[in-house]
């Protein structure tokens, strides 16, 4: 049944792609180019925005490769929201999430923005699709009831096809859970291929109370920052649901202050795993960008007969 459902989320977005594709303003030239995001912080912490070009490195492999194109401007963002509607989330923690996930979506982003929202227990469920305005988002997220186990890596993956064929440059997820994954056909083993595939942030919202969880495992955390951790995003860890605003506000805030480099690989189309590194050459800032990726094979064009 899951499976089912699984292949009808993808078909419903495959049959949408090509619209979504002519719509995505692609960073792109004659030559293929690699594209990285990425969040960069100072020594203390803070945001580092406004650096220049060539503060940037960037290693496939471990060779420096040159930064054909770069852009310190905000670029519009195509953002997933993944939020647990398991049983634990059950009363006063579903109205805070909804509250979050509202306030995030209408406020915090940019008006060129264009997100969804899937929802997930035991199975995913599409809230709605590809929006770019606020018309009908409260009334979708009221109607959402907290019910069945939890099935993280499920809802991860049957995001993708979202993502794939999104209609901004950028792109990125944001998981909010309360528990460890129960119910997902697929394994975190499973997993992994297919965030390698992905070139968008993955963020997570664990929220972690400190009493016990009667109906479902607490959240694990480390399950959760391997999740995010390759894709160059991270995982916020609340103690209470009355934080998730400002948890997400603080992603938010990192997805409107970030680099996008891009750059020609010497290893394009060869269809394996390679190797990203992003450094800024000054001493105490840190980069976090996708560490790997896998260089899609260029199609064969065979003449017609």
């Amino acid at each position: 049944m899951k499976a089912a459902l699984a292949w009808s989320l993808c078909a419903t977005v495959l049959a949408s792609g090509l619209l979504a594709q002519a719509q995505r303003p692609l960073l792109r030239s004659s030559i293929d180019l690699t594209v990285v995001t990425a969040t960069v912080r100072d020594a203390t912490g803070r945001l580092a925005t406004g650096l220049p070009r060539d503060a940037f490195e960037v290693y496939e492999d471990g060779v420096r490769v040159p930064v054909a194109q770069f852009t310190s401007e905000r670029v519009p963002l195509g953002l997933g929201l993944l939020l647990d509607i398991s049983d634990s989330m059950f009363g006063k923690r579903m109205k805070d999430a909804e509250g979050a996930v509202e306030q995030f979506l209408l406020n915090r982003l940019a008006p060129t923005d264009a997100y969804f929202v899937l929802a997930f227990n035991h199975e995913p469920r599409l809230v709605f699709g590809w929006k770019e305005s606020p018309e009908g988002v409260h009334e979708a997220l009221a109607r959402l009831h907290p019910t069945g186990a939890t099935a993280i890596y499920d809802a991860i993956a049957a995001a993708m096809p979202y993502i794939e064929n999104r209609p901004r440059e950028r792109a990125a997820i944001v998981l909010i859970t309360d528990g460890d994954d129960t119910a997902s056909d697929l394994s975190l083993h499973d997993l992994r291929p297919i965030l390698i595939r992905a070139d968008a942030f993955v963020y997570a919202v664990a929220i972690d109370t400190p009493e016990p969880q009667a109906i479902a495992r607490r959240a694990s955390i480390e399950t959760l920052n391997e999740i995010t951790g390759q894709s160059g995003g991270r995982t916020e860890v609340v103690r209470s649901a009355a934080d998730l605003d400002a948890a997400t506000a603080n992603i938010a805030d990192e997805l409107n202050n970030q680099y996008v480099l891009a750059y020609a690989s010497p290893n394009a189309g060869d269809g394996k795993f390679h190797s990203i590194r992003v450094t800024v050459a000054r001493e105490g800032y840190r980069v976090r960008a996708r560490n790997s990726y896998v260089a899609a094979k260029k199609r064969s064009l065979t003449p017609s007969s």
